[in-house]
């Protein structure tokens, strides 16, 4: 059979398979976008336990060396606070390891910043333990130091609120010498 009839035929598969080619391609492309949907979420939760656990290690070891240094100015020092601190360190070096596979790099930005300030903090209370401080050493001077740290803090806690999408404006920077 050739002719009008058959010409149409060939038509009306050539439509058909090119309707179903459509709706093929737009459900791939569909699937494809929940695809990236789904793997943004999962990132974002990564994101987001790792920034709660930088968070609260910061914070404790910050709390820790406050603590510490307290216990240096009072002349009491014991074995369980030494070791309350360095476990609240290594905590923290920890929670900043898993930030470098994870975090963004304003985040990252932030946790180093934290991060120096709270070694230099470290650095000076030891130094004060052991009777030989550093210029800028006291306790007062230390003291003051950590509490300005939670400045510090305040920033990068709003630069993970931020990257996670939970407050649009990073906290503002202010001028931190330890």
């Amino acid at each position: 059979m050739t002719g009008p009839s058959a010409g149409s035929a060939a038509a009306r598969t050539r439509l058909v398979a090119r309707a179903e080619s459509e709706r093929f391609e737009r459900q791939e492309r569909a699937t494809g976008a929940q695809w990236v949907r789904e793997q943004q979420l999962v990132e974002l939760g990564k994101r987001r336990d790792c920034y709660v656990t930088s968070n609260s290690g910061y914070r404790r070891y910050r709390i820790e060396l406050m603590k510490y240094l307290w216990l240096v100015h009072k002349g009491e020092v014991t074995v369980e606070a030494r070791t309350a601190l360095e476990d609240a360190r290594h905590a923290m070096h920890a929670s900043f390891a898993e930030a470098q596979m994870v975090a963004s790099d304003a985040v990252l930005a932030e946790l180093d910043s934290m991060a120096q300030i709270l070694a230099q903090m470290y650095d000076r209370v030891m130094r004060l333990e052991d009777g030989s401080a550093a210029p800028e050493g006291s306790f007062e001077e230390i003291r003051t130091g950590l509490l300005r740290a939670n400045e510090q803090w305040v920033v990068m806690r709003g630069a993970m609120r931020a990257d996670l999408g939970v407050d649009s404006r990073p906290a503002a920077r202010s001028s931190m010498v330890p």
